[in-house]
């Protein structure tokens, strides 16, 4: 598994202080790359659903396409990256990715939602062999005290994509064009084939630049001359990843870690449509909203989630957390008007501090095996791909009721609640 590694770095070249800048410059760009990705999910599943006309469980795929990805390449990632290297693992994950939102545009000139559905999973590949290579890589391009405060650089560059992303996908995805049942019944067939089609072929523009910027990053990583990693790790057994289980608190922080992914995603994915209907804003203002109010309040929950860390302990901030969390969906599903979108926005702050969190749990204490645990915990991200369908489903069949659906995320957080009240308790067993 990727998680398994003792990384060193050669160190042959100690003039300049400044001699990891550039690498770690490109590896920060690789944070924000699959940032972006992720957040402009929350803009391409309204538009999708739109344009292809889509029921809720259909375009709920959106996210089951890129988060299974993500659960099926996480053992080949580690793979790749223990057969090439880091440098070429990293240049492999970056084609792989520009590859999959380059195939966008064919997608969107052939009107084709299953395409769009295979350049996703080709894209979540990608940026799946990067997460596995980033944050290690990313430790070791310094002076080892300092890792902790690169890789919180790099989380910050990443958290600017949950603020930027829906901007831009609001400024270049929706058209602002809104039309009723009615309307599009009363159009000929050929005006409607016309402007699904121009709907369609608006995420051309974005994708083309994301997919380039994958490419030429690439290119940037193929000419830099990089530090070399050497991997001395041994693969892990499939009987190593199952015996870990037997802790409690382990089990409960992939749980715990599934069940959070799925609420974030669930929540991002229906905020634009609950924005629209429940508050009455058109497309590209609740695209907006996503971007100013929910990623803004998610990125400030990062920092001061890091301040408080400092008054309480890790348990009992995730309580506080998870509590939040809940209560603002209760509030976004009776309430309407702007609360909605409020309450929606406030629960991402509250989500903020949760992967972290649940992660540094999880991994209390397993000593040789935390490694193991850390990749079982990485791979419940699964939960992206799982959880938003189900919502959809719920959606659907009360005719299209989104706050039915929000219960989804809802029930999650009271999952994450007795992870943190309970369940995160260290209870150890001897191994089989």
């Amino acid at each position: 598994m990727q998680h398994n590694e003792t990384i060193k770095v050669n160190e042959t070249d100690n003039s300049s202080k400044n001699k990891y800048l550039v690498p770690f410059i490109l590896v920060a760009f690789l944070f924000f790359l699959w940032g972006m990705v992720h957040n402009l999910d929350g803009i391409l599943i309204p538009h999708l659903k739109k344009a292809f006309q889509l029921s809720n469980t259909k375009s709920m795929l959106i996210d089951s396409a890129i988060f299974t990805a993500y659960f099926l390449m996480a053992i080949p990632a580690g793979m790749i990256l223990k057969k090439w290297g880091y440098k070429y693992g990293i240049i492999t994950g970056l084609i792989i990715a520009g590859i999959g939102a380059l195939l966008f545009i064919p997608a969107a000139n052939t009107t084709t939602y299953f395409l769009f559905l295979i350049a996703l999973f080709i894209v979540g590949c990608g940026i799946t062999i990067l997460e596995t290579a980033a944050n290690p890589y990313a430790s070791v391009l310094g002076e080892p005290k300092g890792a902790s405060t690169r890789l919180n650089l790099g989380a910050a560059v990443n958290g600017l994509a949950v603020f930027i992303a829906p901007l831009i996908g609001s400024r270049f995805i929706f058209s602002g064009v809104e039309y009723t049942d009615a309307q599009l019944t009363a159009m000929s067939e050929g005006e409607k084939v016309a402007y699904l089609a121009m709907e369609t072929s608006r995420v051309n523009t974005t994708y083309l630049f994301i997919g380039l910027g994958f490419l030429v990053v690439a290119v940037l990583f193929f000419l830099f001359k990089l530090p070399e990693i050497k991997d001395d790790s041994k693969s892990a057994k499939f009987s190593q990843f199952v015996n870990v289980l037997r802790h409690k608190h382990l089990k409960w922080a992939v749980i715990a870690q599934f069940a959070y992914v799925g609420a974030q995603v669930c929540v991002t994915s229906v905020f634009v449509r609950m924005a629209m209907k429940y508050a009455g804003v058109d497309e590209v203002s609740a695209g907006n909203k996503l971007g100013y109010l929910y990623g803004s309040l998610f990125l400030g929950g990062r920092f001061i989630g890091t301040i408080l860390t400092k008054y309480f302990s890790s348990n009992k901030l995730l309580v506080l957390f998870s509590i939040g969390a809940a209560v603002f969906s209760l509030i976004a599903i009776f309430s309407n008007g702007v609360i909605v979108i409020y309450a929606m926005s406030i629960v991402g702050f509250f989500m903020s501090i949760m992967f972290p969190t649940i992660f540094a749990l999880g991994i209390v204490d397993l000593k040789d095996e935390t490694k193991i645990g850390s990749s079982l915990i990485v791979m419940a991200i699964v939960g992206g791909a799982i959880l938003p369908p189900i919502m959809g489903q719920m959606i659907d069949w009360q005719n299209d009721n989104i706050k039915i659906g929000f219960a989804v995320p809802l029930i999650c957080f009271l999952v994450i609640l007795y992870f943190g009240i309970k369940a995160y308790k260290p209870v150890f067993k001897k191994a089989e």
